[in-house]
């Protein structure tokens, strides 16, 4: 197991770099290492008989949460019986004999001995203290920056169920699992990414519910988190994926805590990075890219329909433009009489071919899509709904495109907006447009081809080394009931111990 501790105190454990005994000599090293830092505060400090014992206080007082407690007169009020005045009657062997034999009674400090240690604490936010004639430290939770407040999830709305998102602070988003999972097989490591950034990253899981091998290769590919800058949650999905070049996602994101305790409790491994809002779920399997939290919050009848239109969405998205292109431009005697020469009469005086038509208009939708985000919230659902009209009807008047074709490449919008994930509705925008450019050279022939290198892909793409299109391929009778239809949540229990069974 991968853990990182900060903390280097522990008895018979050497540090590889000691702080130095003498405090002039700790700030001869604390001046060189940040220089040119002007939000560093210093505070030299003296106690002990006649004021002659020295110590330095050192924080950063952008990120320290600004509030008044004097963090000397805590460490100080352990060692004496009395309230601590002046603080004369406190020697520095007091100080080592208390913190070094009985361990730290207050409760936000703890003894750092590793001087690389002691400067990660400070550049976490932390109030560090060192004392002359001690090679060790005491470190105090000081950071208190402002951060989001939990609001509801922006990309995972709900019309029923809970409406709680992570922020940017991975200790509420930690809290937020807890709450959720009180259990205590709830496990979670923490480790440091490496570079400049030293972000901090936590993994969860559930032991007895995720399987041995895939956390240790879980654990095995998460090392390289230690080697580089880790700045969000995508990076870390980089880092340990499976196959670099496939367009399907191979994770899952979501920024909803109950679908994250949801999928440990299914034998996942959740993970958390200091400073993003997205939790990334791993493994990620096909059948979950297209499930929404909410199908569990909903009866189950209706949450079977609603995940059968989703997959109808989803083949709507990914084939819709190539069905029309090898439609009408090899298998005509396919259409009935009467749409294709409704077809053939809105394409009169088109000087396109229909790929290039499709090609046009998918531009300008993925145009005015990419446009609707970037620009401010107010006005972005606007400009794209507006600007899709005017250019879809401009398009028509000037001859560019015909109506059916302006249809077509909006249904396959809309399809893909009905996706839970979206980078799984990325996936298919980059896999339509070959599809399309097949239909066009072969037809249906073509459009066929295109499915079966697709599906050959699926079958062979692993995240984390377990099948992508588990349950299904290989498949698992005990774990389909929850592909096709949503069971009863009697069923569901005994589904999440059917997983269990199978770690």
């Amino acid at each position: 197991m991968i853990t990182l501790s900060l903390q280097s105190d522990e008895q018979g454990v050497q540090p590889a770099n000691p702080i130095p005994n003498k405090l002039h000599e700790t700030r001869k090293r604390l001046d060189e290492i940040f220089r040119n830092c002007g939000d560093l505060k210093w505070f030299p400090w003296h106690y002990g008989p006649d004021m002659n014992q020295e110590a330095l206080s050192i924080f950063f007082g952008t990120i320290a949460e600004r509030k008044k407690v004097n963090y000397m007169k805590a460490v100080l009020q352990d060692l004496v019986t009395h309230e601590v005045g002046p603080g004369t009657d406190v020697r520095i062997e007091n100080i080592i004999a208390h913190f070094e034999k009985h361990g730290v009674s207050e409760e936000s400090a703890r003894v750092v001995a590793d001087f690389e240690a002691s400067i990660l604490e400070v550049l976490n936010g932390n109030l560090v203290i060192y004392f002359d004639n001690w090679d060790k430290a005491l470190s105090f939770e000081t950071s208190g920056m402002e951060s989001r407040q939990i609001t509801e999830p922006a990309n995972e709305s709900v019309v029923q169920g809970p409406r709680e998102s992570t922020v940017e602070n991975i200790n509420k988003n930690v809290g937020l699992l807890r709450q959720r999972l009180k259990s205590s097989r709830f496990k979670l490591v923490k480790l440091n990414g490496g570079g400049e950034t030293n972000t901090e990253v936590v993994y969860c899981y559930l032991e007895g519910r995720v399987k041995p091998d895939l956390l240790k290769e879980f654990e095995r590919r998460i090392e390289k988190a230690k080697q580089i800058e880790i700045l969000e949650t995508s990076y870390i999905e980089e880092l340990i994926q499976d196959v670099r070049f496939s367009p399907f996602p191979q994770f899952r994101y979501t920024e909803r805590p109950d679908a994250a305790v949801a999928s440990m409790i299914n034998g996942k491994i959740v993970v958390l990075v200091q400073g993003t809002g997205s939790m990334l779920i791993c493994p990620g399997l096909f059948v979950e890219l297209l499930q929404s939290s909410e199908d569990y919050y909903q009866r189950s009848m209706y949450a079977t329909m609603i995940r059968w239109l989703r997959v109808c969405a989803f083949f709507m998205a990914f084939t819709l433009p190539s069905a029309y292109i090898a439609l009408t431009t090899f298998h005509s005697e396919m259409i009935p009489t009467n749409l294709l020469l409704t077809i053939l009469d809105t394409r009169e005086g088109i000087p396109f071919p229909a790929f290039f038509e499709a090609l046009i208009m998918e531009f300008f939708f993925e145009l005015l899509r990419e446009a609707g985000i970037r620009m401010p919230r107010p006005i972005g659902s606007a400009v794209s709904i507006v600007g899709a009209l005017v250019i879809g009807e401009a398009a028509i008047n000037a001859g560019v495109a015909s109506p059916i074709m302006v249809v077509v490449v909006a249904l396959t919008g809309i399809a893909s907006f009905a996706i839970p994930q979206y980078n799984m509705a990325i996936a298919l925008r980059i896999i339509r447009l070959p599809l399309m450019a097949l239909s066009a050279i072969l037809g249906g022939f073509g459009l066929m081809f295109g499915l079966l290198i697709v599906l050959w892909h699926l079958c062979t793409l692993r995240s984390l080394g377990q099948p992508y299109l588990s349950p299904i391929q290989p498949a698992d009778p005990s774990l389909l009931r929850d592909v096709f239809v949503r069971p009863s949540v009697k069923k569901l229990g005994r589904s999440a111990n059917n997983r269990a069974g199978a770690g």
